[in-house]
């Protein structure tokens, strides 16, 4: 899988919107080369609102452990929620700098946030149903906080 195919993907999903920042726009040079992703069903950048995924290709401030400063490494990032997180992750330590592999987020895991390194066979299926339900759940708090009902889930209830 390619962040290209990520991106696609992602912006497939009804009122997504997927920030791609590159040189010259309006973004920090950090974020150049990232993607973010939110719901957004008018299409404006939402305001106090984080993505509910993102797309990194290299190594941040804070945020080496899956070292991915070497040609060909990227990270797909995915807030999936504490309960599901457990489910994913378990609780042994973890190696984040392995690739295909469903790993906490090594800086906001406790945060509900799983992340995977140049998603392969094993986890391509599992990445974009990931982001298939983070969407869903941007949704469903997008209508709670403007009053438009209960949202909802694509793959059920009680996947937080």
């Amino acid at each position: 899988m390619t962040t290209e195919q990520i991106i696609a993907a992602v912006r497939d999903f009804p009122g997504a919107l997927v920030l791609a920042p590159e040189p010259g726009g309006d973004f920090p040079e950090l974020a150049w080369g990232d993607a973010f992703f939110y719901y957004a069903p008018d299409g404006r950048l939402p305001q106090n609102t984080q993505p509910y995924g993102t797309v990194v290709t290299k190594n941040l401030p804070g945020d080496t452990a899956s070292d991915l400063d070497p040609p060909g490494r990227w990270r797909v990032n995915i807030h999936v929620g504490r309960t599901r997180f457990g489910e994913l992750t378990g609780e042994e330590p973890h190696d984040h700098a392995v690739a295909d592999t469903v790993l906490p987020h090594p800086v906001y895991g406790a945060h509900g946030w799983v992340c995977v390194v140049n998603p392969g066979p094993r986890t391509t299926d599992t990445v974009l149903r990931l982001l298939r339900g983070a969407h869903d759940d941007a949704l469903a708090r997008f209508a709670r906080r403007h009053g438009h009902g209960g949202g909802g889930r694509a793959d059920g209830p009680g996947v937080q």
